[in-house]
């Protein structure tokens, strides 16, 4: 008759294997170390993860600052150019109305070269159009 041993389960071969390849307590110690460093090497991680970041980081601040300093030089002078387009507009404005009496004066039934003289003479002369 053909008597075996019971078959122990397959967690309870694999536990026995582990603990063999282990080597008893200098396998232990080995994990043991590891599950010390474990902390460490998690510090170690962040730290290297913040230097990271902190070197991507500093130059786009840098470049951030640039251009914001570029817009408000850019705003001042859009401000400034609109100021001289106002004027500027206002000037046009001004010499079209003395065109347009100018030209009513020259076009008149009655005009004369004293009348017409006249009234460029009065238009140089207000201070009003310097």
């Amino acid at each position: 008759m053909n008597t075996s041993a019971p078959a122990a389960p397959q967690w309870v071969q694999v536990l026995l294997s582990v603990l063999g390849v282990l080597g008893g307590a200098g396998g232990l110690a080995a994990i043991a170390a590891v599950v010390v460093q474990r902390g460490k090497f998690k510090a170690d991680a962040a730290d290297t993860l913040t230097d990271a970041a902190l070197t991507l980081v500093q130059p786009l601040r840098t470049r951030v600052a640039e251009l914001e300093e570029a817009a408000l030089v850019t705003r001042a002078q859009l401000d400034a150019t609109r100021e001289q387009v106002q004027q500027l507009r206002a000037t046009v404005w001004d010499l079209r109305r003395t065109l347009d009496r100018w030209r009513e004066a020259i076009l008149a039934q009655d005009a004369t070269l004293r009348r017409v003289r006249a009234m460029v003479q009065a238009g140089e002369d207000d201070p009003g159009r310097r």
